[in-house]
């Protein structure tokens, strides 16, 4: 790695630290005052890829961790599927506190936090490309008149000009059964081949995948 190469990535984990103070002090909108604390993100600050939610749930509020809970353990499951972990990407989510009773946010909620929020992340990390886990990320990212069901697996371009491509969230993978479960599965897995693909067109010499999956249960602990 050249010393420009790592000032850079220093700077942009300098950037995300100052941010994440300032995340955890907000109190912007009602659904700070039902979670414990915001959840910000988590992985490489130099990742050239982000994974996108859409909330914390339970589990995630507890931790601090987006995508630590059961969805998050598939994820992980499915990114090693793909030769990539969690330590060497990035993931986030559209809305940064729990809602109450894990509800989904709605298209306000996300609206608000993400201007607030995940535009901060992105003009900092500068991804090349981004994944949209379910309906709420890439209603955000792309716009409201997109459908999960129909846009899956198809490339749009953010207002911001990043590459993105929806997928389904983990969360519906988990209450799918039988062979419906099983085919989402594999449009999963070849949505994230996909993915890889296009960030090592651009980024040929970004390692994404460590030598084990990363154990985030042993890096986080509850707060």
């Amino acid at each position: 790695m050249s010393p420009k190469n790592e000032m850079e990535i220093i700077m942009k984990k300098d950037a995300l630290d100052a941010l994440a103070v300032k995340l955890n002090a907000c109190q912007d909108c009602p659904l700070r005052k039902d979670c414990k604390a915001p959840v910000g993100w988590f992985g490489n600050p130099d990742s050239p890829i982000l994974f996108v939610g859409e909330g914390p749930g339970g589990v995630e509020d507890d931790y601090g961790c987006p995508l630590i809970g059961p969805s998050g353990q598939l994820l992980d499951k499915a990114l090693w599927s793909v030769k990539m972990t969690r330590d060497r990407v990035l993931t986030s989510n559209v809305v940064k506190c729990r809602p109450r009773g894990n509800r989904t946010p709605n298209l306000a909620e996300a609206d608000h936090c993400a201007k607030l929020w995940l535009e901060a992340e992105l003009a900092i990390i500068q991804p090349k490309v981004i994944v949209a886990l379910g309906g709420v990320a890439m209603h955000y990212l792309g716009n409201a008149d997109m459908r999960i069901t129909r846009q899956r697996g198809s490339w749009f371009k953010t207002t911001g000009g990043y590459d993105c491509l929806a997928t389904f969230h983990p969360s519906y993978l988990l209450r799918l059964q039988g062979h419906d479960q099983v085919a989402a599965k594999w449009n999963v897995f070849h949505d994230l081949e996909a993915a890889r693909n296009k960030v090592l067109e651009t980024c040929p010499d970004y390692q994404l995948c460590s030598a084990e999956p990363v154990k985030l249960f042993d890096l986080f602990s509850k707060r």
